[in-house]
């Protein structure tokens, strides 16, 4: 079966069509993928998303497979680094947004490296990273939540850190740590910047 062209199509502005998806061949020089443009949207804080793709810089028009996170510069403010096939293969695009002030979590599973530089053989435990915790930070009444699962892109990782943009709140804050172990922590009296929690032993 062969599906019609809907309309006339531009080809000014890279505009395609394919009436059997399955033919690879009648392709010729387009890419099927190339026209799937990359799409970055902010949290507008009232339930609400912005699409800023085109104003960031983040809408290639390469062939982008992998993206991973991460505060490259360590200002408070998430980064991106972004695989292509096409163009330019590897971009990173740092993150100038207003603001910076953060809570950065990094977490210590005890099955990981533990105090002495010994390992737990305990399997009931958490990984070293911490891989699946769930996280809560209150922020003047409000409650973030975060789940920390770096490895989640294709072919590519976020950096081992949990970040809670904070806005102009001074805190001290509150923080929960749901470890996957079933384990669970609150710490009082979070500030700005960088914390490791360290999963109990017990």
């Amino acid at each position: 079966m062969r599906l019609p062209k809907p309309r006339q199509l531009d080809d000014g502005i890279g505009e395609m069509w394919v009436e059997n998806i399955a033919d690879f061949e009648s392709a010729g020089q387009f890419n099927l993928s190339m026209y799937e443009r990359n799409r970055l949207f902010l949290n507008r804080g009232d339930g609400g998303l912005i699409d800023a793709s085109y104003l960031s810089g983040v809408d290639l028009t390469s062939d982008s497979r992998a993206v991973a996170v991460g505060d490259l510069d360590e200002d408070g403010r998430p980064d991106l680094v972004v695989r292509s096939v096409g163009g330019i293969p590897l971009r990173v695009f740092l993150n100038r947004s207003p603001g910076g002030r953060a809570v950065v979590v990094q977490l210590a599973g005890s099955r990981g490296a533990a105090a002495g530089g010994t390992r737990s053989s305990s399997f009931g435990r958490s990984s070293s990273f911490g891989m699946g915790a769930r996280l809560m930070l209150e922020v003047e009444g409000r409650k973030l939540y975060r789940e920390h699962f770096p490895a989640n892109s294709l072919l590519a990782q976020n950096a081992l850190e949990t970040v809670f943009g904070v806005g102009e709140a001074e805190g001290p804050f509150r923080l929960t740590v749901t470890w996957p172990s079933g384990a669970v922590q609150v710490l009082d009296e979070v500030a700005v910047g960088r914390v490791t929690v360290v999963e109990p032993a017990e």
